[in-house]
């Protein structure tokens, strides 16, 4: 079945940086958009990044861009989330996601989720 394992997440104070990976199996994973999401306590899980099939084009949440950035190496079947800069308002749990529409870089329609990581930034 289809997996999808996020690691790399932890305390970090402000301004510092963490990356996040998800190594993914049981899929084609070249076939697949990949995403990174995230839910806050007491608010709805937003998007925060996407990446097609190839890595050709990205797209991130006006919030995080210029300091996030989401990266693929489909030879380790594994999406990065590179996150630089931190802010206490990124504290969440991180999800990533896959969507079989892998030209397709947005928000929606994602058919795989992993249980995320938590990240927590201090202030």
């Amino acid at each position: 079945q289809v997996q999808l394992v996020e690691s790399g997440g932890g305390l970090v104070q402000a301004g510092g940086s963490l990356r996040l990976s998800c190594a993914a199996s049981g899929l084609t994973f070249s076939s697949y958009t990949m995403g990174w999401f995230r839910q806050a306590p007491g608010k709805e899980r937003e998007f925060v990044a996407a990446i097609t099939w190839s890595g050709s084009r990205t797209k991130l949440v006006d919030s995080v861009k210029g300091r996030f950035t989401i990266s693929r190496d489909n030879a380790k079947n594994t999406v990065y989330l590179q996150m630089n800069s931190l802010k206490p308002e990124d504290t969440a749990v991180y999800f990533c996601a896959a969507n079989d529409f892998s030209s397709y870089v947005g928000a929606g329609n994602y058919r795989y989720w992993g249980q995320g990581t938590q990240v927590t930034v201090s202030s």
